[in-house]
């Protein structure tokens, strides 16, 4: 009797939207943006498709982009009485990451599009990527090798319907070609995607080739989503999106080993699955959003207190078997304050029973921080970041490492547990219309949530290229 219930519940929430959606005027306001006004959208995933703004554009049938970013990162030596085999190096390092995308996307018809994107990528992170939770370059985990390897990053079948009359304006952009859209619609992918290119979005921190670069400002870093070492996955997203709200939903593969290159086509045993709600609105005039997201992994992965049981440095390896359940959830917050600064926001919670399998060695997790758009100063291309964010451990994983355990991202053979905190300021300035340089700065305390080590500062210089 209670399912009848939430299934009557249900169609009378969405027979409500979608008459919301046909009684909207046909000519809407565009759909609002914490974005708007300053700064473009991300270069470095799909722009959300529910955004659009001024006249209808000429209708086109494909859409071809480019980009390519190098970072070059240094820290120089810090505080370190010991080292473990995932522990950042305390001596001097200079590093360098190089990335080069081609996106391109073919209208086929009224309903669907094809979405291919090679990509190119190559260099070196701090150690061995190791040491640091809040990674510090944001594309790294798109670098498996010091080579440049080409290699497909996304290619995707789109298959849109509309629920309504009113349309928006969509602009030629990334994996995006121009169009008039439905405002109320119901989209489809199937294929090779960054589960990131449609979930945790936020406007002001979710680029590391125009934005923040570390993991844990970019992203949710508690959220541990389902990808290969190079950040991509295959599966499917659902997405219902009216006016002023967004629901979707994916199932995506798992890695068949943790932070691994291949795929785990076991889809009944293993597979990652994620619901988020996302809500538009205006505050005093001014847009923005707040998400809510929900995960449930299952992994062959391993528990922390079984590997605590056994005699010795504890090993995750005996305790990994398929079907492991890894949970957790997100809130993510955008707010505009004016037309030129906007904050955001970021809350992240998992489990903190299980090893981390795609991402970062991390349970809970408290970012936010503030974008200023150059307009203020004569400079309307520029933009300026700065962002915080607090990383912590769960009990468990806590004492595996204290006990000597590794993850395969931190460990430093024993733990002096402190929340890792990171503090992170960049400028971006648009040299030439195609071209953006920054100059960036973090200071990583406690690094790998060990206190004996560090602090550690990091500088960085980013060039970016984009058509």
């Amino acid at each position: 009797m209670r399912r009848n219930y939430l299934c009557v519940l249900l169609l009378c929430v969405l027979r409500a939207a979608w008459a919301q959606s046909v009684a909207t005027d046909p000519s809407p306001t565009p759909v609002p943006t914490a974005s708007e006004g300053c700064g473009d959208p991300s270069p470095a995933a799909p722009p959300d498709p529910s955004q659009g703004t001024g006249n209808a554009p000429e209708a086109k049938w494909w859409s071809l982009h480019f980009q390519a970013t190098s970072i070059g990162q240094e820290h120089g030596s810090f505080p370190s009485p010991y080292e473990g085999a995932n522990s950042l190096p305390a001596h001097p390092e200079k590093r360098v990451s190089v990335t080069g995308t081609i996106f391109g996307a073919l209208r086929l018809n009224q309903h669907f599009e094809f979405v291919v994107d090679p990509e190119i990528a190559g260099g070196k992170g701090f150690g061995e990527i190791t040491g640091i939770a809040g990674f510090p370059n944001g594309e790294i985990p798109r670098v498996s090798s010091a080579t440049p390897t080409l290699y497909l990053a996304r290619g995707y079948m789109k298959n849109t319907w509309a629920l309504g009359s009113a349309t928006v304006a969509v602009e030629d952009d990334v994996n995006q070609v121009a169009e008039s859209r439905s405002v109320a619609r119901y989209t489809s992918i199937v294929g090779k995607f960054g589960l990131t290119d449609f979930f945790d979005n936020n406007a002001y921190s979710h680029d590391p080739r125009a934005q923040f670069m570390n993991w844990a400002i970019m992203y949710n870093g508690a959220w541990d989503y389902p990808a290969d070492v190079r950040g991509y996955t295959i599966g499917t997203v659902q997405e219902l999106t009216m006016k002023w709200w967004s629901l979707r939903a994916t199932t995506a593969l798992e890695p068949t080993v943790a932070n691994g290159p291949n795929l785990d086509w076991r889809v009944a045993k293993n597979r990652g699955d994620v619901v988020e709600y996302e809500q538009r609105y205006r505050l005093r005039g001014q847009a923005g959003a707040l998400r809510t997201l929900g995960f449930l992994n299952r992994e062959d992965g391993g528990t922390f207190l079984e590997a605590l049981q056994q005699t010795g440095i504890p090993d995750l390896s005996p305790t990994r078997r398929n079907g492991t359940i890894k949970y957790g959830f997100g809130l993510n917050l955008e707010q505009a304050l004016t037309s030129d600064i906007g904050v955001f926001a970021r809350y992240g919670w998992a489990d903190g029973k299980t090893e981390a399998w795609a991402f970062t060695q991390i349970d809970r997790s408290l970012s936010g921080g503030l974008s200023v758009c150059g307009r203020l100063w004569k400079r309307p291309n520029d933009h300026i970041g700065v962002g915080a964010v607090r990383n912590y451990l769960s009990g468990d994983q806590r004492a595996f490492l204290a006990a000597g355990g590794m993850g395969f991202i931190i460990g430093d053979g024993r733990l002096n547990y402190r929340p890792e905190a990171i503090v992170e300021t960049y400028y971006a300035w648009r040299v030439a219309p195609m071209l953006t340089l920054s100059a960036d700065y973090q200071r990583i305390a406690n690094p790998a949530y060990n206190q004996d080590r560090g602090p550690v500062s990091v500088y960085s210089a980013r060039v970016h290229l984009e058509r």
